[in-house]
C-alpha cells in the first residue's frame, strides 16, 4: 500500500467531525490553528452514558488535534441545579479520565456581559418585553404549518422596553408577568425563530450567585453567546438542537459578538432495555424505584461506576457505536459485551460459592490445611497469584450436584469424579439429607495422588468445580443486578415506563462463601466469582465486616437467549 493509499485509507476512517476539523485546519478557518471544544451541561442532575459518548467526543477531538475542551457548567435554571450535582459532573468527568485544566466555566460568568448584550439589543429595536402570558405565547406562536402572530407588545417603545427589563432585574414584576424576547420573524417556517424569549422572571436562589439575579438568561440565548465568549471553534452537540441552529446563528452574530463558533450535530446515545431522559431517571430517583442516582441499575456513570464498569470499557463501546448523524438504538447487549471484554483482561479470577452445599471428604486428615497457588489472572501474568486454603469440608455450587443426574451432566453425583479446581479429585461416595429430603451434604473421598501441579492432575476429568474452605471461607452478600426494565422501549405497550420494571433487576443473595483474601477486596477492585460473573466490591457499603459484592455483567449473554426461545 502506497502513501496516497493509506492517506485514503485515514480520510476514509474519519467521522464527519474529524473531516470537519481537518478541513477547517488545512483552510485557515480555525483562529490561531487552535481546536477549542467544549462540554456544556446543566447541573440538575447526574450525568448518564449518553453525556458519557458526548464527553468523550469533546475532550478526545480537543486531544487529537493538540486542541482544548472546557468544561462549562450551564447553570441558568436555579430551581433545579445544586451544587451536588456540580462536583458529581466534575467527578464523573475525571473518572473517565478527561481533564479540562483551568478551563472550568459556567454560564452565570456570563450574567453580566448578557445583560449588557440584551440591553444594546433593546436599544437596536431587536428585542423587546413581553406581558403575554404562557399560553398566549403558545396560541400566539402558530403551528408547524400556520405562521405566528405578532404579540401586541412587539411595537412597544424602546424606552419603554428599556425601563421594564431594568425593572424586571431590580425585582419590581412578579415571575410570569413579563419575558424579553428577540424581534426575529413570527412568519419563520422554524418555530424556533419566532422570537424566541431571551430572559424570564425566576426569584430562586443561585448555587454561585445567591439572590444577586431574579432574572435568567434562556439556554437558546446564553448558549452561543458563552460559546463566543470563550472562543470555541467547534459547538457539537446533538440532533435534538439541530432545529435551534438558526437560533444560534442569530445570536453570534449580534453587533458586540467577535468570535462567531459554529455549531455541528451528531446522534445522541440511544440504548435498548433503558432510559436516559433526565426527567424519567430523576422520577425513579424521587419515587425510590431505585435507591438513588448511584443504584448500580441506573445508566448514570456513578452508577455504571458502582456496579463495576471501567472507564476503559465505556471509552470501547463508544468507539464502536461511532459518530453519525442520523438517530439510531444501541443494542444494550453490546455494552455489556465491551465490560465482557475489559474485564477479561484487568478482573482478578477469585473462588465464591453463591449457593452453598457442604461437601465432607472423609479420607482427608480433620486438622489439616493446605495451601494452593491460584493464578489470578490467566490473561495476564503479571498480576501474580495467590494461596487460597484447603480442608476436608469445603463448599461447592449447589448445582454443582445432582442426585438423579440427567444425560450429559458431569459434575457431582455419586460414583462420579470432579476436579475441584487448583487443588485434587474427589468421588462423590454417599449424601446427607434432612427431614424434608434434601441434599445438605455431600460426601466425597479424594486422591492424594492427584495433587495440583502433579502429573496426575493431567489426566482427563469432564467436571470441574470451584470450592471455598468451609472452616476458612467467609460469609458476604452479593447482589445480582440485571436491565432495569423487561422491554426494549420501556413505556412502548402502555404508554407508562414504570409499568416495564423488570422486577428481578436485583436480586440480592446472603450467606455466599468466598474466599478468605476477599476480606483485604477494595471498593472498585474488578474481579470475576469463577463461573459465576464479573464482581464487584460496593464502593459505599462494601467492608471487611460486611462483604457486600456487585454483579457488573455476568460471563455470557444469557438475556439474548432468554428473548429468542
Amino acid at each position: 500500500m502506497n502513501l496516497d493509499e493509506v492517506e485514503k485509507k485515514e480520510t476514509k476512517s474519519l467521522n464527519f467531525l474529524e473531516r470537519i476539523i481537518e478541513d477547517d485546519l488545512a483552510n485557515n478557518r480555525v483562529p490561531q490553528n487552535t481546536i477549542i471544544t467544549r462540554f456544556p451541561p446543566e447541573p440538575n442532575g447526574y450525568l448518564h452514558i449518553g453525556h458519557a459518548k458526548s464527553i468523550i467526543l469533546n475532550f478526545s477531538l480537543a486531544l487529537k488535534y493538540n486542541g482544548r475542551c472546557h468544561l462549562r457548567l450551564d447553570d441558568t435554571n436555579p430551581e433545579k441545579e445544586d451544587i451536588e450535582y456540580i462536583h458529581a459532573i466534575q467527578n464523573d468527568i475525571k473518572w473517565l479520565g478527561f481533564d479540562w485544566g483551568d478551563h472550568l466555566y459556567h454560564a452565570s460568568d456570563y450574567y453580566e456581559q448578557l445583560y449588557e448584550i440584551a440591553i444594546s439589543l433593546i436599544e437596536d429595536g431587536k428585542a423587546y418585553v413581553d406581558s403575554l402570558s404562557a399560553e398566549e405565547v403558545r396560541e400566539f406562536r402558530g403551528t408547524l404549518t400556520t405562521a405566528g402572530k405578532d404579540s401586541p407588545d412587539r411595537s412597544r417603545p424602546i424606552e419603554e422596553n428599556l425601563k421594564l427589563f431594568k425593572e424586571m432585574r431590580e425585582g419590581k414584576h412578579p415571575e410570569g408577568s413579563y419575558v424579553l424576547r428577540a424581534k426575529l420573524d413570527m412568519a419563520s417556517p422554524n418555530v424556533n425563530m419566532r422570537d424566541p424569549a431571551l430572559y424570564r422572571i425566576k426569584f430562586a436562589h443561585h448555587p454561585r450567585t445567591g439572590d444577586k439575579w431574579c432574572i435568567y438568561p434562556m439556554y437558546d440565548y446564553t448558549h452561543p453567546i458563552s460559546d463566543a465568549i470563550e472562543g470555541i471553534t467547534h459547538s457539537i452537540c446533538t440532533l435534538e438542537f439541530e432545529d435551534h441552529r438558526p437560533v444560534y446563528d442569530w445570536a453570534t452574530s449580534i453587533d458586540h459578538i467577535e468570535h462567531a463558533p459554529h455549531q455541528y450535530e451528531f446522534a445522541r446515545l440511544n440504548i435498548n432495555y433503558t432510559v436516559m431522559s433526565k426527567r424519567r431517571l430523576l422520577h425513579l430517583v424521587k419515587n425510590k424505584v431505585v435507591d438513588g442516582w448511584d443504584d448500580p441499575r441506573m445508566p448514570t456513570i456513578i452508577g455504571l461506576k458502582r456496579r463495576g464498569y471501567s472507564p476503559e470499557a465505556i471509552k470501547e463501546f463508544v468507539s464502536r457505536i461511532g459518530v453519525a448523524k442520523v438517530e439510531s438504538v444501541v443494542d444494550f447487549s453490546l455494552l455489556e459485551f465491551c465490560i465482557r471484554e475489559d474485564l477479561n483482561k484487568r478482573a482478578k479470577r477469585v473462588m465464591a460459592v453463591l449457593n452453598p452445599l457442604k461437601v465432607v471428604i472423609t479420607n482427608y486428615p480433620e486438622d489439616k490445611t493446605e495451601y494452593f497457588e491460584i493464578e489470578n489472572n490467566p490473561e495476564d501474568a503479571s498480576m501474580g497469584s495467590r494461596t487460597i486454603p484447603f480442608t476436608k469440608e469445603v463448599y461447592i455450587e449447589r448445582e454443582d450436584f445432582m442426585e438423579h443426574p440427567v444425560k450429559g451432566y458431569h459434575r457431582l453425583f455419586i460414583g462420579n469424579e470432579v476436579r475441584l479446581k487448583s487443588a485434587y479429585y474427589v468421588t462423590c461416595t454417599d449424601i446427607v439429607k434432612d427431614e424434608d429430603g434434601n441434599v445438605v451434604e455431600v460426601r466425597c473421598t479424594y486422591d492424594p495422588e492427584s495433587k495440583y501441579g502433579t502429573t496426575e492432575d493431567k489426566r482427563k476429568v469432564r467436571g470441574t468445580s470451584h470450592w471455598v474452605s468451609a472452616t476458612h471461607g467467609l460469609r458476604a452478600t452479593v447482589r445480582l443486578y440485571d436491565k432495569l426494565f423487561i422491554t426494549e422501549n420501556p413505556g412502548e405497550r402502555t404508554g407508562n415506563y414504570l409499568d416495564d420494571i423488570n422486577p428481578d433487576s436485583l436480586i440480592s443473595v446472603d450467606n455466599c462463601i468466598v474466599e478468605p483474601s476477599l476480606k483485604e477486596a477494595q471498593g472498585g477492585e474488578y474481579l470475576q466469582f469463577i463461573r459465576n460473573g464479573y464482581f464487584v466490591p460496593d464502593s459505599i457499603e462494601f467492608s471487611s465486616e460486611s462483604l457486600i459484592f456487585n454483579r457488573t455483567v455476568t460471563l455470557k449473554d444469557s438475556w439474548s437467549k432468554q428473548k429468542n426461545k
